[in-house]
């Protein structure tokens, strides 16, 4: 009866959403400031029945309706600041070293234009 009961209930949280979601303009899909209540609102609505009802949250069918959302709405939607990965380790590993090697060297360089300085004077 609890699924039966959240099964009907999610699916109005859904209509909801897609209510709200008619309001938004293609061009306006991947803000979030646009998107944020309706977006929210469903996710509340899915969680705020599933514990009302007793119910297990996150679950299969609360899942599903987000991944609906996602692919039905922002399917589209690119990062704007892409997520940057580690360079490969052998060009990681020579970002470190070359510096580490060029310390004693220029130290070396200091030193020997130095007493160099010195031995003009």
């Amino acid at each position: 009866l609890t699924e039966r009961n959240y099964t009907a209930i999610t699916q109005q949280c859904w209509d909801y959403f897609v209510y709200l979601m008619r309001n938004v303009m293609t061009s306006e899909l991947c803000e979030w400031k646009v998107i944020s209540r309706p977006y929210s609102e469903l996710q509340h609505c899915l969680e705020e029945w599933a514990e009302r009802l007793n119910y297990s949250y996150p679950n299969a069918l609360a899942e599903q309706y987000i991944f609906q959302s996602h692919h039905r709405y922002f399917q589209n939607c690119t990062l704007e600041h892409p997520v940057y990965f580690d360079p490969p380790e052998d060009v990681l590993l020579a970002m470190i070293i070359a510096p580490i090697c060029l310390i004693p060297f220029l130290v070396t360089l200091v030193i020997w234009r130095s007493k160099d300085g010195k031995a003009q004077a």
